[in-house]
């Protein structure tokens, strides 16, 4: 049965954003808020929680997963970012953006499209997030938290509670966080490429 963690979406309550992480941390998978809808997220080494991911959204080999960064810092780690691509990726960061970008040797190769070796990144502007990944110190590997056969990410953490009761150790609610997700730009090849409209505006790479 899922924990249900309620948080403050201004001042989050720090016991309740290390109960989370410790949950992350102990191998657990749990649904979190960010500016683009709620996601799926797990330690970034996590295989169970990975396969867990893939099971709820019924996803393939070559879906793009992203890992959830808390700064620019943070994702350069994890991604190769040539200097044509660093001012354009900088100034859309923190927001309702994803980056498809080629990985660098930190990201395990499961994570990595298999034929491109490119990775999704992102930084989300949320209070929430933002808490969970400074407590955290890594990366959350993330996917939105989209169901088969259905057009919209739910809305409300109660009710994602009751439908993944069994399927996620935590639900951490700090109220409505919308129903767009990112607006996904692949930027492996050099040229913006926009892969998925969204909450973003995709004026500024086109």
């Amino acid at each position: 049965m899922a924990r249900y963690v309620d948080i403050h979406p201004v001042n989050p309550q720090r016991r309740a954003i290390t109960q989370v992480v410790r949950i992350v941390g102990d191998g657990g998978l749990v649904v979190y808020p960010t500016d683009s809808c709620f996601a799926l997220g797990c330690h970034l080494g996590n295989r169970d929680g990975l396969a867990r991911i893939r099971t709820i959204r019924q996803l393939g080999d070559r879906h793009h997963f992203t890992l959830v960064c808390r700064d620019f810092a943070q994702l350069g780690r994890f991604v190769q970012v040539s200097n044509a691509m660093f001012r354009t990726v900088k100034a859309a960061t923190p927001g309702p953006y994803t980056f498809i970008l080629p990985a660098t040797r930190e990201v395990p190769r499961r994570l990595m499209h298999p034929r491109k070796k490119t990775v999704g990144v992102r930084i989300p502007d949320h209070v929430v997030a933002q808490a969970l990944l400074a407590e955290l110190g890594e990366p959350l590997l993330s996917s939105t938290l989209l169901l088969p056969d259905e057009d919209e990410p739910r809305t409300q953490g109660w009710e994602i509670k009751e439908l993944l009761d069994h399927a996620v150790d935590a639900v951490v609610d700090s109220g409505d966080c919308g129903i767009e997700p990112t607006t996904v730009v692949d930027l492996s090849d050099g040229e913006p490429e926009i892969v998925r409209y969204g909450a973003g505006d995709p004026e500024r790479f086109t």
